[in-house]
């Protein structure tokens, strides 16, 4: 005894999804906002890199970040 299952397909079937407009909405939120926490995150690096740069090593980024803060 064979115990297989044949399931015949029709030729041109379509499969569609329906999905809210609130679900693309809150795709497109996601991903606008994650655009926009990648480039804070790019802008923060370049400017910790140009501050490094300019004042001449990790070090007297933070002595002259200290003399910014406390005004001495």
């Amino acid at each position: 005894m064979d115990n297989t299952t044949q399931i015949q397909r029709k030729a041109g079937t379509k499969l569609a999804e329906k999905s809210d407009v609130s679900t693309e909405i809150s795709k497109v939120t996601i991903s606008v906002v994650a655009i926009f926490g990648v480039a804070v995150g790019v802008w923060s690096l370049a400017c910790i890199v140009g501050g490094l740069a300019a004042s001449g090593g990790p070090l007297a980024l933070v002595g002259a970040w200290m003399k910014a803060v406390t005004g001495m």
